[in-house]
């Protein structure tokens, strides 16, 4: 199956680009998510915008995103948020709340896209998070979550 990606995908590609992938994989997640559009003469047309925008998003090259790695690192970042007497909070934490934290503890501003979490963060203290800012370069920083 052959499609345009509309949103950077691990693993497969960027957005704007065009790839091969699987027929269910394509079908049963690409597409229903979002991040995935069906490939056809009209849309190629499409990718040029797309990239265009992506362009106007990305960081842009390899040392500023160093620079911008070196600051989030050095960043202590808190959240605050609701949680039980045992430390369990009530839900997860997002990726929208830890770039809305990152804004808040005076970083540059993180498209919530690229933010990575391995497991989901449900209880108090400190967690690592990954920030994807570069196809280079991905940046870890803490996080501390504090009852509110």
């Amino acid at each position: 199956m052959k499609l345009i990606l509309t949103h950077e995908v691990t693993g497969l590609g960027a957005p704007g680009d065009v790839v091969e992938v699987k027929d269910g994989y394509g079908r049963n997640y690409l597409l229903p998510r979002g991040f995935a559009i069906q490939w056809s003469k009209g849309a190629e047309k499409q990718i040029e915008t797309i990239r265009k925008a992506r362009r106007a998003r990305e960081v842009r090259d390899l040392g500023h995103a160093q620079e911008i790695k070196a600051e989030l690192e050095r960043l202590p970042v808190k959240l605050a948020t609701r949680a039980g007497q045992s430390g369990r909070l009530f839900g997860a934490v997002t990726v929208a709340d830890i770039a809305t934290a990152v804004t808040k503890a005076g970083g540059p501003q993180v498209d919530k896209r690229k933010i990575e979490i391995t497991t989901p963060i449900k209880t108090l203290g400190a967690h690592k998070v990954s920030i994807r800012l570069h196809p280079e370069v991905a940046a870890t920083i803490g996080v501390t979550i504090t009852a509110a």
